[in-house]
């Protein structure tokens, strides 16, 4: 039941009811990245009138976070290479890093040295501005 109710009326968790009986019916499947995100297009690739060009989507195994999507798959999703990741041969560069979604609000966020949340102390102020007093 509950799977049901979190189906129905949410869309950040994982897929609707709806969006799966539209992949269902009008989608077929293209590949799954390294995070689980499950990768889908129009049947054979058929051009949809509104849009001009194929629906492509995604659907996440748990909450909607777009920033897991790797740059491979985002290429693709956004019709910049027409070629899926698993279609092609690639391997990537030794000075390439692997893939991280955006860490902003969580404890993995970046906090710069003299960042109010940062750990340790604050560094002192150096002096490099002058205050504003009223009459300057």
């Amino acid at each position: 039941m509950k799977s049901f109710l979190l189906k129905t009326f949410t869309w950040w968790n994982s897929q609707t009811f709806g969006t799966q009986v539209w992949t269902w019916l009008y989608g077929e499947a293209v590949g799954e990245d390294e995070f689980g995100n499950r990768y889908f297009r129009t049947k054979g690739g058929k051009i949809d009138p509104s849009l001009g060009f194929e629906r492509r989507w995604v659907i996440y195994p748990g909450y909607a976070e777009a920033s897991t999507i790797p740059p491979s798959w985002h290429g693709w999703m956004h019709h910049t290479v027409d070629t899926p990741p698993t279609q092609e041969n690639y391997t990537p560069r030794e000075w390439q890093k692997p893939h991280r979604p955006n860490l902003t609000g969580t404890p993995g966020a970046y906090r710069p040295p003299g960042s109010t949340l940062a750990q340790g102390q604050r560094p002192r102020a150096t002096g490099d501005y002058n205050a504003w007093a009223p009459g300057d």
